[in-house]
């Protein structure tokens, strides 16, 4: 039954060039990585693993249940106390991952009294928080301003969200925060803002919500992934305790899935403390996408990653392909992951990078796109 189900749909996606196949990297391979979202370079920082390896020891491997039963710690509380003070919110929920954060918030909100104003470029895990909310939803061209302010004031629900990212994942461009703010406002509605290619880059590490000066207002709700800059696992809402509150109760992805371990907790809370100390790891990540993008042509990034797009799927791939035997790992980003629809190559900076490095990186994948190009 599979054979004939599954088998014409692989061929398809085979012809045009969009299989995705796995490939295991090893713990100690020599490989330049412009690929992993590990923006501060924290992953391997010895500080962040002695966290993580002393909450194993002293909590034991897994969080055991529910965050309702017996999966919350003391390690979840510091987190997220911490975390809410270092973005300017009131309080803060984790979740054991971004995007079960995304689901819960959304879905918690959602329903038929409420309208979802989504820009057609954000996170899957926001596309599907939509699919799942039992909300009217509205798609908007990205960072359309005018149309936002439009649909809003033509609805009938009671309620709106306006979903957006702080920085965008894949192109790397920012939103108009603060002006999306104001029509929310202007229009008796939320604005649920995505921190995760934010957090640790953006407004010194705190962030583009607090850069902005609209954290702690009581319409915008953020989210954010431990992920990336803070070097983990899990994801995190924050904004106001009432809305802490609130998801406790309603939030399907918190109340059923298991809390995040606490050696993630661990080793995100470490991360945090870390980029607090020394704060000009955010500066290293900007200068480091800086001369990635001056070196393949392409607008400076607005965050860790740089963009550069491919004439096709193919290209992509093989450019990418062309990087990794060159020890240079980049990432090959083909439809459906890009909003566009246009297949790129992904370069993700990160604070960790030498100037060495990032010669030997920019050589290689200039020699790759014109190779293939």
């Amino acid at each position: 039954m599979l054979e004939d189900w599954l088998a014409p749909k692989a061929a398809a996606l085979e012809a045009r060039g969009l299989t995705r196949r796995l490939h295991a990297r090893a713990a100690d391979d020599d490989l330049i990585d412009l690929a992993g979202n590990d923006y501060l370079g924290l992953s391997t920082d010895s500080r962040v693993i002695a966290a993580a390896a002393e909450a194993i020891q002293r909590w034991g491997t897994g969080s055991t249940a529910s965050r309702l039963v017996t999966g919350t710690t003391a390690l979840h509380e510091e987190l997220e106390s911490e975390l809410a003070a270092y973005a300017g919110q009131e309080s803060a929920l984790v979740f054991s991952s971004g995007y079960l954060a995304n689901l819960g918030v959304v879905t918690a909100l959602g329903g038929p009294g409420t309208l979802l104003v989504s820009d057609e470029h954000i996170h899957a895990s926001l596309v599907d928080a939509c699919r799942l909310s039992r909300s009217r939803v509205e798609v908007v061209p990205h960072n359309d301003l005018e149309a936002v302010e439009k649909v809003l004031a033509e609805r009938n629900e009671p309620h709106a969200v306006v979903m957006t990212e702080s920085v965008f994942s894949v192109l790397s461009d920012k939103a108009p925060l603060v002006d999306l703010a104001a029509v929310a406002l202007d229009n008796d509605a939320l604005l649920l803002v995505d921190e995760a290619h934010g957090l640790g880059v953006t407004g010194g590490g705190h962030g583009s919500v607090h850069a902005s000066g609209l954290a702690g207002l009581d319409h915008v709700v953020v989210t954010m992934t431990m992920s990336k800059s803070m070097a983990s696992q899990g994801g995190a809402v924050l904004g106001p305790r009432l809305l802490r509150d609130h998801l406790i109760n309603r939030a399907r992805p918190f109340i059923y899935d298991t809390g995040l371990n606490p050696a993630a907790c661990a080793a995100a809370l470490a991360a945090l403390r870390v980029l607090q100390a020394e704060p000009d790891r955010p500066a290293a990540v900007h200068a480091a996408a800086a001369r990635l993008a001056a070196a393949c042509g392409v607008p400076p990034s607005s965050g860790a990653v740089v963009s550069v797009p491919m004439p096709g799927p193919r290209e992509t791939v093989r450019a990418a392909e062309l990087c990794l035997d060159n020890g240079v790992r980049v990432g090959s980003f083909r439809p459906p992951s890009v909003p566009d629809g246009i297949s790129r190559l992904r370069l993700t900076a990160n604070a960790g990078l030498s100037a060495a490095d990032l010669d030997r990186a920019c050589a290689v994948i200039v020699d790759a796109i014109g190779q293939v190009s």
